[in-house]
């Protein structure tokens, strides 16, 4: 991990031990803070989008190697995808997505998510997706249910690009490919991106906990 995103993770983990309820209050009202979803499919049209991931980029899909052998990997059905805490530092936002094992059944997660920002209704990516940062092994997280996993994400803030570099143009979603998986799961996720192929995120390999302490 290079340093800026050590020192965001020392201070994520230190913030989020003394104010996680303060941010969940906060959740709420943010304007950037996303609604957490079940599964695959996208919300219904009096919501958001369409059930229907067409438009889904192939290189917006995670491309983890295989896990080890051991339990199945965690079907995105199983799974609860949802955005944690959150803290913003010098032109970027670091925050995690958390996987909750929402089955009866214990599964495996390996690996990096594969994470892009998405139009609203219909789904269509926006700039690159998130890059992987190779910093952290991956390591396998057994899931019992209800236990989670979390990745550690980084938004760098599209208002950092010129406006003829980012082509600014509004997210609504981010579309999320659990390690492994083939069908996404959406989270609502309204910010400022570039509609050119400018790569504003990386994400790190997922780990044991919600990331929350």
């Amino acid at each position: 991990m290079d340093r800026t995103l050590r020192v965001a993770r020392r201070a994520f983990v230190a913030v989020a031990l003394t104010s996680v309820a303060a941010l969940a209050t906060a959740c709420g009202s943010a304007s950037s803070t996303a609604a957490s979803t079940n599964a695959a499919p996208a919300p219904s049209d009096s919501t958001g989008p369409s059930t229907t991931p067409a438009a889904s980029t192939p290189a917006a899909a995670a491309t983890t190697p295989a896990a080890p052998s051991g339990h199945a990997p965690c079907p995105t059905r199983s799974l609860q995808v949802k955005l944690g805490a959150s803290q913003g530092t010098a032109g970027s936002i670091y925050t995690t997505i958390v996987f909750t094992n929402i089955s009866n059944a214990t599964c495996t997660l390996y690996g990096y998510p594969g994470v892009s920002l998405q139009t609203a209704r219909p789904h269509h990516q926006i700039g690159k997706p998130a890059k992987e940062n190779p910093a952290t092994p991956r390591q396998l997280v057994t899931l019992q249910p209800q236990a989670a996993a979390n990745a550690l994400l980084r938004i760098v803030e599209a208002g950092n690009y010129p406006a003829g570099v980012c082509g600014p143009i509004t997210a609504h979603y981010l579309q999320v490919y659990p390690p492994n998986q083939t069908a996404p799961a959406y989270i609502r996720y309204t910010a400022q991106a570039c509609s050119k192929p400018v790569r504003l995120m990386t994400v790190d390999v997922v780990k044991p906990g919600s990331g929350s302490s």
